[in-house]
């Protein structure tokens, strides 16, 4: 059962190390406001692309924390929380259903 257990966690965060840039280059593309969203859009959003923003921003935090003391080091702090943070979390809750 442990065994089970480690598997899937290393499934799922190497499922989300692999997913993670298709969230950042979503972010890096320019915004048009589309008010005509199909429902196909705002369902592969609800079932697809908001619980991979989650996975993205838990491994983010973790990523975050780990890192820490070298950023603190280095002077970026604000810069690494941005980007392993603050941005997955916007991408994931604060945008319309269906925008990507």
């Amino acid at each position: 059962m442990h065994k089970i257990r480690k598997q899937s966690m290393i499934l799922l965060l190497i499922a989300a190390m692999i997913f993670i840039p298709f969230g950042t280059s979503a972010l890096a593309q320019s915004k048009t406001m589309d008010n005509n969203v199909s429902a196909e859009a705002m369902t592969a959003d609800l079932l697809v692309i908001r619980p991979l923003g989650i996975v993205a921003t838990v491994v983010g935090s973790a990523i975050f924390i780990v890192s820490l003391p070298f950023s603190a080091l280095g002077g970026n702090t604000k810069t690494a929380c941005r980007k392993l943070v603050q941005d997955p979390a916007k991408f994931t809750f604060k945008r319309p259903l269906g925008d990507f």
